[in-house]
């Protein structure tokens, strides 16, 4: 007979993540939206059964939370109107991160005809 145990993930085992989204003056971009999906954790066993993405917004002062999510890699996306669309892999290891980000302008539209 096999006995299989599920291993609930320990409070080791996960981050409270925070994004801060600001501008090129160093200035808060509120209402951006924010994606953020699960790439590779610590432990592959455990993470088979986990939430693996979350989008959410920023809130006035260009801060989007996340409560506690497992630690590993995660790809942050921000899509944000009148700034280019920001994309990287971040590899979270702490008890809790804050994730400066900072959004450039859109770059002048370019044409070869």
């Amino acid at each position: 007979m096999l006995l299989v145990v599920a291993l609930p993930l320990l409070a080791d085992d996960k981050t409270v993540l925070s994004i801060h989204v600001t501008n090129q003056y160093d200035k808060p971009v509120p209402n951006a939206s924010v994606i953020v999906k699960f790439k590779q954790g610590i432990n592959p066993i455990k993470m088979s059964k986990i939430q693996k993405s979350w989008e959410l917004r920023t809130s006035q002062e260009g801060m989007a939370k996340i409560p506690s999510i497992p630690k590993g890699k995660v790809l942050i996306q921000i899509i944000a109107s009148n700034y280019q669309t920001f994309g990287q892999t971040f590899d979270v290891t702490e008890d809790e991160r804050t994730i400066e980000i900072k959004l450039n302008p859109p770059q002048a539209q370019y044409s070869a005809h």
